[in-house]
């Protein structure tokens, strides 16, 4: 992956979390006058639509190459079943636990992408963002937390698990096929838990709102959810599900700092631990992506006479490059010492 690649995969990454910050704060604003089940609906048809329509405008020039195809569908099928079943999980989670336990829980989304992806998928997984994994895991605590009951385990604590491993999952599947059109991937993701959402709410018999409380929904999904899950599936093409699910970690923050300013909510002193927690998480992740480590075979060939015969030996070696994106100097180590050189020379000779 070359250095404009990159730096445009975290760009991306982060936008996608401001996005979906812009979620909780208005959504709220809404949910005075929509039903959650038929807002959930009307956030994923936005999104679908919005990027459908996009789409659109891109399919005669998109590269057909990029476009899924039967090889695709298995992913395809799991990423749209699991958008579909996490929420529900989600829903069963809260109506039978606490909603305090439910947002703490939540977070394990993180983790949860990591590990599936670390152990399933084969994705490799450094040292630095397992870090980074653990401070935005305890700044998620942080953020979540509301006493003792937010610890208490119960069913519903289990079912919400279960939608954040959905989530973890659907993160991974989505990973696989994120080489293809973001534009075709956000519109079936978009359409098709919009639809399902839809007929929930119909069966639930929930009242359908206003017009124009339903463009506004509508609107927020295309933006909250079309771009924010377009950008972060741009942004997996090249960072990876783990790498990227720990930049939108930023999200929860951004969306708080957006209540406060649009629903007038106050900013605890666990927001601003939390903030000092998120920022030394997110610098290791910045530190992973940016560190490029490669190799390279090096062969020395050494020709020396010796008693009247002449001799040739061949010597071969790896050679490690560490060098950050925007550093035009490369720092070196040699997996073979000068006496090591020395040693298998000797060997040779």
């Amino acid at each position: 992956m070359n250095k404009n690649n990159k730096i445009t995969a975290i760009i991306c990454a982060i936008l996608a979390a401001v996005f979906y910050a812009l979620n909780t704060p208005f959504s709220k604003v809404l949910l005075k006058n929509i039903s959650p089940t038929f807002m959930a609906a009307f956030l994923y048809l936005g999104a679908g639509i919005g990027v459908g329509i996009m789409y659109l405008f891109k399919y005669k020039n998109e590269d057909k190459d990029m476009r899924l195809t039967k090889n695709d569908l298995t992913y395809t099928i799991l990423m749209v079943v699991l958008d579909v079943i996490a929420p529900i999980f989600l829903m069963i989670g809260i109506s039978i636990g606490s909603s305090a336990n439910a947002s703490l829980l939540g977070n394990f989304e993180i983790v949860a992408t990591s590990i599936i992806a670390l152990v399933i998928f084969k994705e490799d997984v450094s040292k630095n963002l397992w870090i980074a994994i653990v401070f935005i895991t305890l700044s998620s605590i942080i953020l979540s937390f509301e006493g003792q009951e937010s610890f208490r385990f119960s069913y519903g604590s289990l079912f919400v698990i279960l939608a954040t491993m959905s989530w973890g999952l659907e993160n991974n599947c989505t990973r696989k096929i994120s080489n293809k059109s973001s534009y075709q991937i956000v519109t079936i993701k978009g359409l098709c838990s919009g639809i399902a959402s839809l007929i929930i709410s119909i069966i639930l018999g929930e009242k359908f709102p206003e017009i124009r409380y339903t463009i506004y929904a509508l609107l927020l999904g295309y933006v909250a959810y079309g771009l924010s899950i377009f950008l972060y599936v741009r942004s997996q093409r090249d960072l990876g599900a783990a790498k990227t699910s720990a930049y939108y970690a930023i999200a929860p923050f951004i969306g708080t700092f957006l209540c406060f300013l649009v629903n007038g909510e106050a900013l605890s002193a666990s927001y601003f631990v939390g903030l000092i927690l998120m920022i030394v998480g997110t610098v290791f992740v910045v530190i992973d992506t940016c560190l490029i480590k490669h190799t390279h075979l090096h062969t020395h060939t050494i020709t020396h006479t010796h008693d009247g015969y002449t001799h040739t030996h061949v010597l071969t070696h790896e050679h490690e490059h560490k060098h950050f994106l925007n550093e035009d100097k490369q720092g070196h180590n040699d997996f073979l010492s000068s006496e090591e050189h020395m040693r298998l020379h000797k060997n040779n000779l």
